[in-house]
């Protein structure tokens, strides 16, 4: 039989649903996990968070109902183990531990809300799938709807993981405190004052339709010119959403979020004078499965 393994990422903007799959009788050690489906619906939960404070009645009905449609979806694929994970904007509304029980009560789906540490770590750990042939120096950004995470590696190695409470949907919101802003900056500055040539890896669904929409790109590297991600923003940027949507095709719950992620790329490219950004398929939701897999590899060694 089959493993299996599901990460539910209760984000900012949107709230996702991946499983994996990987074979009983293929060699666990070397053995790629195989995604069997992903699925995402925008709730935006921030914006009422990051607004008011906390989630609205509405959307915490919404996210109770999509909790009980995942459970569902978990037991037709015969997941094994799962994690269930809520980030910024759960992190900050005032009612969102009583959200988390009520879900629990009603679905049997257990939600953590990690803080932006652990949620950066998670990131990271998609070095298990992604990262395996990657040397140098590099910063690994993902961008999320209410906080950015952010590590540091040299030669492979994790340095230090940052988190901030600038994120997409939070800017929108006009939520992003000044400091946070010269925080960041401060630390990037000081983290890699001594590296060369330091580029950026960056995560979440924002830089990969910008790497999908840029003209100029390196398909081969699967890597995006902050050149060209500066190019792309200075046209994106002047339009309403609506405009980006008919212009670009892009959904609704992307046409607004899409320039601000950019402008959190380009601010931390700037800082570290990077010259490109590599956009390989991750985030959170394969850093929590990544996490699930590892578990079980230990315990099969012992």
């Amino acid at each position: 039989m089959d493993k299996c393994y599901a990460a539910i990422d209760i984000g900012s903007n949107a709230v996702r649903l991946l499983i994996k799959k990987v074979k009983d009788d293929e060699n666990l050690v070397s053995k790629r996990l195989d995604k069997a489906m992903l699925l995402r619906v925008p709730l935006r939960l921030g914006f009422d968070v990051f607004s008011l404070g906390e989630v609205s009645d509405t959307k915490a009905v919404k996210l109770r109902r999509l909790m009980k449609a995942f459970r569902q979806l978990m037991k037709i694929y015969e997941v094994t183990d799962y994690r269930a994970c809520a980030t910024s904007a759960m992190r900050d509304a005032k009612n969102g531990k009583n959200i988390i029980k009520k879900i629990l009560q009603d679905t049997g789906i257990d939600i953590e809300v990690i803080d932006g540490q652990e949620e950066a770590r998670m990131i990271y750990n998609n070095h298990v799938e992604c990262l395996e042939d990657r040397t140098g120096n590099y910063i690994y950004v993902d961008v999320g709807g209410g906080s950015t995470e952010i590590n540091l590696l040299a030669n492979g190695e994790l340095i230090q993981s940052l988190s901030y409470n600038i994120g997409t949907v939070r800017m929108l919101s006009n939520a992003v405190k000044e400091e946070s802003w010269q925080q960041m900056k401060d630390d990037l500055s000081r983290l890699t004052a001594d590296f060369q040539s330091i580029n950026i890896i960056g995560s979440g669904g924002n830089i990969n339709k910008l790497y999908r929409l840029a003209d100029k790109k390196d398909k081969k590297e699967q890597r995006l010119p902050v050149s060209s991600l500066r190019s792309l923003y200075d046209v994106l940027q002047p339009l309403t959403p609506e405009q980006r949507m008919q212009e670009f095709n892009l959904k609704a719950d992307r046409a607004d979020v899409i320039v601000p992620a950019a402008e959190i790329f380009l601010a931390i490219a700037g800082i570290v004078k990077a010259e490109y950004v590599h956009v390989p398929i991750i985030g959170l939701a394969d850093g929590i499965i990544d996490n699930l897999y590892a578990k079980t590899l230990s315990v099969e060694v012992r």
